[in-house]
């Protein structure tokens, strides 16, 4: 049985079990990120990293986009002769911690796109650990062709990494929608659903890492971004310190225990 937590203006979370569902709620506007937006996610961030309870997150849109990227009518930009300044002050005000929270939240992430993730829309699904997308979902890069400028909220980093550069030049310099299909294809996301099982998908998802070693999911998430930057050679002394901290912690030791006795794990995320 779901219950709701908190009370935001711009969003929905609720409690499923141990898995907390954020659903963006600006459908009006494709759930386009506004200032409230961008600070209500922050705050939601917060409130399950404060749950020892709550053990995976699921964030999609209503309505029929998931993200439509940034809100170009609610303050985001004005004009003005320093319009780059304010931006770049929005940016690091605003976005970039955003993404910087998710990456280093203590549970993993599952994006459910819903329907068009367009623009920051995909940084921030990209940003997630697994992405779902339903079968009527799509990716569409507009930020140079519509606008003049270059891919933002983590998309210039995930987007070339996971689909490599001429894909991802293609996608930025053209501007073309990615169906969901063909984004499973080439590796961009995780999985492309049936659009009724989107959600269900989803939650037994979550629900299932949730259940496993969620301190070892977390640290894999920066092993494998070390990874892109650095050579094997620097790969091998991460992979020895994550190893370190992680055969200390209690998960570590009930797997051990569980795998000779031939049962199923029982973890705790610690």
């Amino acid at each position: 049985m779901a219950d709701m937590l908190g009370d935001w203006k711009t969003l929905e979370l609720e409690r499923d079990g141990a898995v907390a569902v954020l659903r963006l709620d600006r459908p009006d506007v494709l759930n386009a990120m506004s200032p409230g937006l961008i600070d209500d996610i922050r705050e939601v961030l917060a409130v399950v990293n404060g749950d020892p309870q709550l053990r995976a997150l699921v964030m999609t849109g209503k309505g029929r986009a998931f993200c439509a990227g940034a809100d170009l009518g609610a303050g985001m930009v004005g004009p003005g002769e320093t319009l780059g300044d304010t931006i770049a002050e929005s940016m690091d005000a605003r976005f970039n911690p955003l993404v910087r929270e998710m990456q280093s939240l203590r549970v993993p992430i599952i994006a459910a796109v819903n329907g068009v993730a367009a623009g920051g829309g995909v940084g921030l699904a990209l940003s997630c650990d697994l992405v779902l997308a339903a079968q009527s979902a799509s990716f569409k890069l507009v930020f140079a062709p519509a606008l003049g400028i270059v891919p933002d909220v983590g998309a210039s980093y995930h987007l070339p990494h996971r689909v490599g550069r001429a894909r991802a030049l293609g996608l930025s310099l053209l501007g073309e929608s990615l169906p969901a299909e063909k984004a499973e294809e080439w590796g961009l996301i995780w999985r492309c659903i049936p659009d009724d099982e989107l959600m269900v998908t989803a939650l037994e998802l979550g629900h299932r890492l949730a259940s496993g070693p969620t301190r070892a999911f977390v640290r894999l998430r920066s092993v494998f971004a070390a990874a892109e930057l650095g050579d094997l050679d620097a790969q091998l002394d991460v992979e020895r310190e994550a190893q370190r901290e992680l055969c200390n912690s209690s998960d570590f030791k009930e797997g051990v225990a569980a795998f000779l006795q031939k049962r199923r794990p029982n973890f705790e995320g610690r």
